[in-house]
């Protein structure tokens, strides 16, 4: 998700000074990629997402490890955000 809102901002920039125009498309175009994602996935929050998966205790690295998570969740929502991204530019 991130990576692609840094695109969108590189694509559509932020206005200087008084034209807020980009910055202002920019915005709506990274609004209409997080809808479109919580719509598919129900948030945009990686924790929500993982459930009980907590990187930061090796339970829940080996959690994330046992449930496989890197390809059930992670991948599948990465390939989410590329063709809505897509869909958006």
């Amino acid at each position: 998700m991130a990576g692609r809102i840094l695109v969108l901002g590189l694509k559509y920039g932020r206005g200087e000074g008084q034209d807020r125009a980009a910055t202002e498309e920019t915005c709506a175009k990274t609004q209409e990629l997080m809808r479109c994602f919580e719509v598919r996935h129900g948030t945009c929050n990686c924790c929500q997402l993982l459930g009980e998966c907590d990187f930061s205790t090796e339970e829940g690295r080996n959690l994330f490890k046992e449930k496989d998570l890197l390809n059930r969740i992670c991948k599948l929502c990465g390939k989410n955000c590329q063709t809505l991204g897509i869909m958006i530019f």
